[in-house]
Formats: structure tokens, C-alpha cells, sequence
């Protein structure tokens, strides 16, 4: 914790000594936040630690999966156990996968059947316009899965009375990638649907062999509104993913995955209605959203089915909110169902019958009061009510201040509390080896950060820097030995602690040169069960990114992307009795050159080169990843 302090003291003490120095920014367009409130808000009146991947930065990285996007934003660790499309985990501030929550245009996409966790192999970039992480403990609006952050995705609407677009792309690992989009925009009207198909050989991910393990993936996205009047709106979205990756297993229990052929099918779906209503003088907004996600995943083994899990989450939510004193004070109200149920099937392979059906329903009710105290300091406060049909009621709160010290500086503070509820399968148990324990109880956090925005050059470069502290009390271990043999999970004793401070860098350097740089020290730790602590395993002490994009002409535009991820450990399972080891996984750096160029007004060309060093590395012990790769792709516009 002192080495925490020191290096926050160091940073704080050094941006506000710049305070003076800083030239006053010009007048700019507000950024609007969308999933940092119950009601969205400008950028600078959150406290929230966030960060925006636009539609530009989509086009000019051009990346086959949003996870590889991901890998930029401070306080995340990404974890692929392979090639791309392989099971791939985001962990926020040294948390667990599960706990952060994945909105798609709203919609809640964590697969209950999945632990609780998206599995962002299967999420690929096309047709989303925009990327919004909200770092921090969200459960006080969110619910369960926020404890750690929000991911917001949201996907392409129509934005011209019509428009036609097409794209095919083709790379190294026989990797092939097209699709089309077509949208109209009337006065009242607007729809979209895009749809593309993505597919790829890859490369094998044992250690040993030559077999590949491949990667399909269709998309199709969905959009569609309504303005009823001046106070009413209606949309529509759907997205669906569906498609198979091929992996490989450790069948004689060695520890390592050896060449197999094993297939995962998923099909993946969102879908949401809403309306949305504001009384003519703007001082009540009404929302109410309908939304349903559905997950299936099919294993199998030499063209054999194996086993199969599947889940359905149906949520109805209001959010009423009421404005007043010229709209500098609002209060929000949140009403939500949520039904979850939850399919498991496969052959009897270990103690009681895998096959199982369960459900939990939760209702739940929040409160969000914000107020503008002054044009410097902006004031909120949060509270939640879950009744959860399997657990103990809970309460969650957070309270934030943001203070701005000038026109080019402010200070930001949040405080709050979270809760984790345990998963289907640590509750009932999997296919495998795994038993389950109904006796769990729910993980419970309480953190706090403390963050500061500057300005300099006239606004043309912002630096921010963001210390956090968390501690996680019932944290679930998910590898207890059971009775009788087996694993099972079991709530730990003490408390986990995941501290550590994120800093940024982003502006322009010249007319046409941008920086965007971040890096993080993570300090993540739980109970080594004797009273000390030892380091969590898959979460790096220290990440890093930097991006430069180069406008070179009019037509040519090059980004080179840099990623760091420090050491980290793992944990090796040797053959039984021997008990399980520690490793450490080497640090690695991975180096992406995009360029894009417009051939026309309706033609562009781009070209991609990832891990242009060819580095080799791991990110889970044992499971091979891509080395260089090239990319050649067109885009056109009708």
C-alpha cells in the first residue's frame, strides 16, 4: 500500500503543479456518456475513470475482434487461451472476468451459462460504432455483474437517407473476412442491417503438433427507429453471432493441451425494444426497455456431440427521472425484473447427473440523485435494491464528486460498494469434474479512487492519472478439492486486495499527428490461507499501450499500436497426485501497423500487420497464440 501512496502522491503532486502552466482550452462540443448514469451525461461531470473507442479509431485499427481493441484501455488484461476466436477473458483492476458487465445496445450479454462472463472470442468488431469502459464498481445501477465495470457496446444505425456499403478482406492463417450493410434515414425512419462472415484456419494452440484450430464466425446486426413526435421515440436492435472454434484438450492429464479434434458451436443473440418519451419542456424523461439475450454452446468430440449448455436472460426496465432547477438537479428512478434460466447437458461422466435445469429471477429498484452545485463541482449519489429469488437480499450505494479546478483541470473522486452473485455452475456444478456448492455465498466489494484530468496546450493534450483500491471479501476459489474427489468452490477466508494507478496520455501533437498512450500498475492479491497474501494469477503488475495516428495526406492515413503486457503467473496442473504449481508467464509486446488510403469517395484500401515483431508468447500456460500476420482489405460505399 506505501508504494501505492508514494507513487500516487508523485503523480497528483505533478499534474497540479502544471496547473498554472496550462494554457485555458477552447470551447468544445460536450461528450455525452451513455452508460455512466441512469440517464446519460456529459463526460466531465462523471467520476468515472472511462475511456471512448470511437467509430474513427474502428476504422483506422481495423481489428477482426473487439477484445484485440481492448488491450488498450488502461486497467484492462486480456486473457486469449489461443488463436483468435479461442476462449478469451477481460479482467478490470486486477478483478474477475465475471465481474464486469457487457451491454450490446443496452442488452446485457454476459452468458449465465458461461459463468456469468462473455466469452469475447465469439464478440467481433463489425458494425459497431462505438466503444464506452466504464472502470469501477458499477452494482449500484448495474446490479451483480458491475462489481468491477461496464463495457457499452454500441452497434451502427443509419445515418443517410441510404446507404449501401460493402468490405472483403483476406490474411495470413487463410483468414477471410467480408460483409455488406445497407441503411435508409427518413424524417421518422431509420433502419440498418448488416451482416458479415468471418473465418480463419489459424494456427495450432498445443504446444505440440501441426493440427490448426480454426475459427468461424456471421454476424448480423440489426437497427431500426421510430420518431413517433417531438417527445416519443422507438428503436429497435438485434445482434446475433454464430459460428464454431476449433480447441484442443489435455486428454492424458499431463497438463498440456495436446492436439485434439474438439469443436465448440455458439450462437450468440441480443435483442432489445425501447421507447423513449421527454415532456415537451424537458423537465421528465421516461425509459422503458424490453430486451432478451440468448446463449447456446454445443462441444464435440470427433464430429460427437458432447455435452451442451445454453441460457435465456429476460429483463423488463423502467427509469423515470424528473429534472428541476434548471436542469442542474436530477433525480432518477430504476424498476427492473430479471429472469434468468439456465440449460445443462452432457453424458454422466463424474459423480451426480450433469443434466440440469435451474432458474433465478431478480427484482430490483435504484435511486440516482445528481446535482451541479456550481459550474466547478458536480455532486451524485447512487443506490441499488436487489431481491434475488436464490440469495439474501442486498444493498449496494456509491457517491462521487467531480471538481473542476479551471477550465483545464479537474479532480474526481468516487466511493462505493458491489456484490457478485455466485454463478450457476459454481452453485450446481459442470459436466466435468467440477461439483457443485449451494452454499455459497455472494462475493461483496468496497473500493475507492481517486482521479485528475489536465489540460495542456490549449486543450490539444489531456493527461489523466487514476488510483483505485478495492477490497473483495467471500471471494469465490473455484479449485476447493470436494469430498469424494473432484473440485469444487468454496468462499475464502480474509479479504482480497486489488490496488493499483492508471495513467494517460491523449492529444494532438501536430495537425496531423495523435498520441493516445496508457499505462497501469495492478496490484492484485488474495489469502494465501497462512495469513500473507499471494499474487492472483493471469493479472500483469504492469500493462501498457501506445497509439499514433498519422494522418501522412489527405488519402493516407497510418496507426502503429504498441501493447505491452508485463510477467504474469498461472497455474500448471501436473499429473495427479502431484499438486498444482505456479508459473510465471513472460512479458511480451505486440506491435500493429494499419494503413489506410482513399483511393476515392467511395473506395478505401487498408492494409494491417499484427504482431509485426512476431513475438512469442503466452497469455494461459500452455496454449500457443498467432504470431505475424498481414491483412489486405477493401471497403466500398454504393
Amino acid at each position: 500500500m506505501k508504494k501505492i501512496q508514494t507513487i500516487a502522491t508523485v503523480i497528483t503532486g505533478s499534474l497540479l503543479f502544471t496547473l498554472p502552466l496550462a494554457a485555458q482550452a477552447d470551447d468544445h462540443i460536450e461528450e455525452v456518456l451513455v452508460s455512466a448514469s441512469l440517464v446519460p451525461i456529459a463526460a466531465t461531470r462523471s467520476a468515472n475513470a472511462i475511456t471512448v473507442i470511437d467509430s474513427e479509431q474502428l476504422k483506422n485499427r481495423a481489428a477482426l475482434s473487439v477484445s484485440d481493441l481492448l488491450r488498450d484501455v488502461p486497467g484492462l488484461a486480456v486473457s486469449r487461451s489461443g488463436v483468435q476466436g479461442s476462449q478469451t477473458q477481460i479482467r478490470v483492476r486486477g478483478t474477475e472476468a465475471n465481474h464486469l458487465l457487457v451491454l450490446i445496445d443496452g442488452v446485457e450479454a454476459n452468458d449465465p451459462s458461461q459463468s456469468d462472463e462473455l466469452n469475447w472470442g465469439t464478440l467481433t468488431a463489425s458494425d459497431i460504432e462505438r466503444i464506452e469502459v466504464i472502470r469501477g464498481p458499477q452494482s449500484a445501477m448495474r446490479g451483480s455483474d458491475a462489481m468491477a465495470g461496464v463495457v457499452n457496446i454500441i452497434t451502427r444505425g443509419a445515418d443517410q437517407p441510404f446507404s449501401a456499403k460493402l468490405f472483403t478482406e483476406t490474411g495470413s492463417f487463410d483468414t477471410q473476412n467480408s460483409g455488406f450493410s445497407v441503411g435508409a434515414k427518413t424524417g421518422e425512419f431509420d433502419v440498418r442491417l448488416g451482416a458479415s462472415h468471418l473465418e480463419t484456419e489459424g494456427v495450432n494452440i498445443s504446444r505440440t503438433g501441426s493440427e490448426k484450430d480454426g475459427y468461424q464466425n456471421t454476424n448480423l446486426n440489426l437497427k431500426a427507429g421510430w420518431t413517433v413526435s417531438d417527445e416519443l421515440r422507438l428503436s429497435f436492435a438485434a445482434r446475433q453471432s454464430d459460428g464454431m472454434n476449433e480447441f484442443d484438450a489435455d486428454n492424458d492429464f499431463d497438463g498440456f493441451v495436446e492436439d485434439q479434434d474438439k469443436v465448440s458451436e455458439f450462437r450468440n443473440t441480443t435483442m432489445r425494444f425501447k421507447a423513449d418519451f421527454a415532456s415537451a419542456d424537458g423537465r421528465f424523461q421516461h425509459k422503458l426497455v424490453i430486451a432478451q439475450s440468448e446463449n447456446n454452446n454445443e462441444a464435440f468430440t470427433d464430429s460427437v456431440l458432447g455435452n451442451m449448455t445454453a441460457s435465456t436472460k429476460d429483463q423488463y426496465q423502467y427509469v423515470g427521472s424528473v429534472f428541476w432547477d434548471e436542469s442542474t438537479q436530477r433525480l432518477s428512478l430504476l424498476a427492473e425484473r430479471e429472469e434468468e434460466d439456465y440449460r445443462q447437458r452432457g453424458p454422466l461422466s463424474w459423480g451426480s447427473d450433469p443434466n440440469q435445469d435451474r432458474e433465478r429471477d431478480t427484482d430490483s429498484v435504484a435511486l440516482e440523485y445528481r446535482t451541479d452545485i456550481s459550474e466547478s463541482l458536480t455532486l451524485a449519489a447512487s443506490g441499488r435494491y436487489d431481491d434475488n429469488s436464490e440469495f439474501d437480499s442486498a444493498e449496494t450505494f456509491r457517491v462521487e464528486a467531480v471538481y473542476q479546478l479551471n477550465n483545464s483541470a479537474r479532480l474526481r473522486s468516487a466511493y462505493g460498494t458491489a456484490i457478485k452473485n455466485p454463478t450457476f455452475s459454481e452453485r450446481f456444478g459442470f459436466y466435468t469434474n467440477f461439483v457443485g456448492n449451494p452454499d455459497l455465498k455472494p462475493e461483496e466489494s468496497t473500493s475507492w479512487e481517486l482521479g485528475v484530468d489536465q489540460e495542456l496546450l490549449n486543450g490539444d493534450l489531456t493527461l489523466s492519472a487514476t488510483l483505485f483500491d478495492a477490497e473483495l471479501e467471500n471471494e469465490i476459489n473455484g479449485f476447493v478439492s470436494a469430498p469424494g474427489g473432484g473440485f469444487t468452490s468454496a468462499n475464502k477466508d480474509g479479504t482480497s486486495q486489488r490496488q493499483g494507478v492508471e495513467l494517460t496520455a491523449m492529444g494532438t501533437l501536430s495537425d496531423n499527428l495523435s498520441l493516445n498512450a496508457a499505462y497501469t500498475y495492478t496490484d492484485s492479491v488474495e489469502s494465501d490461507g497462512a495469513g500473507g497474501y499471494k499474487d492472483e494469477i493471469r493479472r500483469p503488475r504492469h500493462t501498457a499501450s501506445l497509439n499514433l495516428a498519422w494522418q501522412v495526406s489527405d488519402k493516407l492515413h497510418i496507426n502503429t499500436n504498441a501493447q505491452y503486457s508485463g510477467s504474469q503467473t498461472d497455474t500448471f496442473f501436473p499429473p495427479w497426485p502431484t499438486p498444482s504449481q505456479t508459473v510465471t508467464l513472460d512479458d511480451y509486446t505486440l506491435l500493429n501497423v494499419n494503413a489506410n488510403f482513399s483511393a476515392s469517395e467511395k473506395l478505401d484500401i487498408y492494409l494491417r500487420l499484427d504482431n509485426l515483431l512476431d513475438d512469442d508468447y503466452e497469455e494461459v500456460y500452455g496454449y500457443q497464440t498467432l504470431g505475424l500476420g498481414a491483412s489486405f482489405g477493401l471497403r466500398y460505399s454504393l
